[in-house]
C-alpha cells in the first residue's frame, strides 16, 4: 500500500490534511478523524482494511490535491550507512581522507529537527547565510511499534514502511559549527522533505535479498540532469540494525523515522566536492529544483529557495577564568 497525507484544494474539507491511499493515480480518504501517526500505530493490517473500504468509495485523481509530508514524524534519527558517503563528505565538510574507524562499529545517527517537515513539493528555505546548499538522497523507514534494546530479529516487527527523505544541507554552516565537536545543527535543522507517501513494508519485501537489504535503485537529479544513482542495498546495515541500534539502552517510539544516510555515488553534491577537490558540480541555487526517485516508492521534487535573515546574535562573552572563580569564591 502506498498512504499518503493529503490536502484537497476545492469544497468544504479544502485544505483540511487528509490520509489516504493511493491507487491508480488516484487518493481515496480514510475517515477524517484519523492522522498517519494513528493509521501507523494501528498496524499494517488494520491499515490494508482501511484501505479496501476507502478503495470502495470515491478518490479524487492525484493531480487535483496537495500532497503533504505523510507523517509529522515522533523523532527523527538520521544515519550515515553508506561508506562512500563518509568517505566523500568527509573529505568536503572537514578536509579529511578515510573512513574513520568508529563507524565500522555501529550504525551511528544523529537527531534532526521534527518540527522543520517538508512535504513532496514543498519549497526549501534555505538559511540566508548559506552559500553550499546542497542536498542528501536518502530512504527512511517509519517504525510501527513502540521498543527499548530490541534485538535485529525483533526490530523487524517494528517496521511499518518506508518513505523518500531529502536532508537538506547547509555545508558551509555545518563545516564551522562541528569544529565544536559536535552534530550538524544550524547547518541541517532548517528543512528535511519527506515524502510522496508512506510505502508499507509488506510491498517491498520482494526486494528484499538475501541479506537482508532492499535492492532499489536511488536516483537524483538537478535541473532534470541526474548528478547521483546507487543501490539503496549498498549500505552498510539494514533498517532492522539501525532501529535496534535506536533502541538499545533507549526507546523507538509509533512515528519515529529513521533515515538510511545518504547513498554513495553522487546522493549529494558534498560527496562529490570531496572526491574532486572543487565545488563541481556548483552548489545549488535558488530556483534549482531537486528531485529524488526512488523504486518501489516514487519520487519527490523540491525547489531551492532562501529564507529571510535571521536576526543577529550576540558574540560570546569571554571571561577570565581566573577572575571568574575568584568571583565565585568571594
Amino acid at each position: 500500500m502506498k498512504l499518503a497525507t493529503f490536502a484537497t484544494q476545492s469544497g468544504a474539507d479544502a485544505d483540511q490534511p487528509r490520509v489516504g491511499v493511493v491507487s491508480d493515480g488516484q487518493v481515496h480518504p480514510f475517515p477524517l478523524e484519523l492522522t498517519m501517526r494513528d493509521v501507523v500505530g494501528r498496524g499494517i493490517d488494520a491499515a490494508r482494511q482501511s484501505a479496501d473500504e476507502a478503495l470502495a468509495a470515491h478518490g479524487h485523481p492525484l493531480a487535483d490535491v496537495r500532497l503533504l509530508a505523510p507523517l509529522r514524524p515522533t523523532s527523527v534519527r538520521d544515519f550515515v550507512a553508506f561508506e562512500e558517503h563518509v568517505q566523500g563528505v568527509r573529505q568536503a565538510v572537514e578536509g579529511t581522507a578515510g573512513v574513520p574507524d568508529a563507524w565500522y562499529d555501529a550504525p551511528t545517527f544523529y537527531f534532526t529537527n521534527p518540527h522543520a517537515i517538508l512535504g513532496p513539493h514543498d519549497p526549501v528555505p534555505f538559511p540566508a547565510t548559506c552559500a553550499a546548499r546542497d542536498l542528501e538522497l536518502e530512504v527512511a523507514v517509519v517504525v510501527g511499534k513502540a521498543g527499548r534494546s530490541l534485538s535485529v530479529e525483533q526490530a523487524r516487527d517494528h517496521v511499518f514502511g518506508y518513505t523518500i527523505m531529502n536532508d537538506w544541507s547547509a555545508r558551509d554552516l555545518q563545516g564551522r559549527e562541528m569544529q565544536v565537536g559536535l552534530g550538524p545543527a544550524k547547518g541541517k535543522d532548517f528543512a528535511t522533505t519527506l515524502g510522496p507517501w508512506i510505502v508499507t513494508a509488506d510491498e517491498l519485501e520482494p526486494s528484499r535479498d538475501e541479506d537482508g537489504f532492499l535492492r532499489l535503485w536511488c536516483a537524483v537529479s538537478v535541473n532534470g540532469v541526474e548528478i547521483g544513482r546507487d543501490l539503496l542495498s549498498n549500505m552498510g546495515w539494514t533498517f532492522e540494525a539501525m532501529i535496534a541500534y535506536a533502541s538499545r539502552d533507549s526507546r523507538v517510539e509509533i512515528g519515529d523515522v529513521l533515515g538510511s544516510g545518504t547513498v554513495g555515488n553522487g546522493g549529494c553534491l558534498g560527496e562529490l566536492w570531496g572526491r574532486r577537490g572543487a565545488q563541481d558540480p556548483p552548489p545549488l541555487a535558488p530556483g534549482d529544483v531537486v528531485t529524488l526517485t526512488v523504486d518501489g516508492i516514487g519520487s519527490v521534487s523540491n525547489v531551492v529557495a532562501v529564507a529571510e535573515p535571521a536576526p543577529l546574535l550576540p558574540a560570546a562573552r569571554l571571561r577570565d577564568p581566573a577572575v571568574a572563580r575568584k568571583a565565585a569564591a568571594s
